[in-house]
């Protein structure tokens, strides 16, 4: 007996990743720490709530987009083959007016806010449309997705303070070199397919050289977190959290060192534990000031 087909629902909500919320906390975790440390400490409901929902709406938004763009490269691979806009249960228009859905209502959060704010989120909005069609010619495309999933620090402190202090753009810096790290095990899980049919990413640029990369990667993000951290006053707890991130780092390399698929995508998969370790030690930190 042949199963019923999905309904529209479960059709949007597989597009949106409902049900793979680790993506959500990879931007979430990070845009958090940020605003606490503009704020000094707890930024009130409103905004948690704007930068909360906001973040959730933007990769919902996202996932849709890039699925789009993707859609005739993810035929190709067993693991994207079936996703809506793929497998053609989803229209390519419909997909885009989904995801054009979930912008305008992150952008009317975001219009909750200041006019800092609000200018940034312009920019976030077109380095995320940029990015799927960055992997047909950037030999590193995950570079681009790093400025795009980081937005989220800048915004924080404008909608704190209305401006954007100079180690708000290092922790963006940090930030771009995490995501290359996990992004990078992401798109080793799929180099062979990648190969095949023409996709450009840092998997396949670093060659020999991946797991080394993706090494270096991490150590410059949490280099770069530790020392905006104890710039900005923040004490032992605060490292607490960097050294758990860099203790997660480390059981990373024994998962992808052989380069094994099921090793590199679980490395993956568990990163928003590094965002989650490095936001508690901030979080901690100023709550006991």
């Amino acid at each position: 007996m042949n199963e019923p087909a999905p309904s529209r629902l479960s059709l949007y909500l597989n597009l949106i990743r409902w049900d793979r919320p680790a993506g959500t906390y990879l931007l979430l975790w990070p845009t958090l720490a940020a605003l606490w440390l503009a704020a000094g400490g707890f930024p009130g409901w409103h905004l948690l709530a704007v930068f909360v929902l906001g973040t959730y709406l933007m990769r919902s938004a996202g996932c849709a987009v890039n699925d789009v763009a993707d859609r005739d490269f993810d035929k190709h691979v067993k693991r994207t083959a079936q996703r809506p806009v793929t497998s053609g249960r989803i229209g390519a228009r419909e997909a885009l007016g989904v995801g054009a859905a979930l912008a305008l209502v992150a952008f009317a959060l975001v219009l909750t806010t200041n006019t800092t704010t609000i200018a940034l989120s312009f920019g976030a909005l077109a380095v995320s449309i940029f990015y799927p069609f960055t992997k047909r010619f950037l030999s590193m495309p995950q570079a681009v997705l790093g400025v795009a999933f980081s937005f989220g620090i800048p915004m924080a402190y404008a909608a704190v303070l209305d401006r954007v202090p100079a180690h708000a753009w290092w922790l963006l810096l940090g930030n771009l070199f995490w995501v290359l790290a996990y992004d990078t095990e992401y798109a080793m899980v799929d180099r062979d397919d990648d190969l095949k049919i023409g996709i450009k990413t840092s998997a396949i640029t670093l060659g020999r050289f991946d797991v080394a990369g993706v090494m270096l990667f991490y150590v410059v993000a949490l280099a770069i977190w530790t020392a905006v951290g104890w710039s900005a006053g923040l004490g032992p707890i605060a490292l607490l959290g960097i050294a758990g991130a860099a203790a997660q780092v480390a059981w990373h390399w024994t998962l992808i060192r052989h380069r094994g698929r099921d090793g590199c995508f679980r490395a993956f998969s568990r990163n928003h534990w590094v965002g989650f370790s490095v936001f508690l030690g901030v979080l901690a930190d100023l709550a006991v000031r």
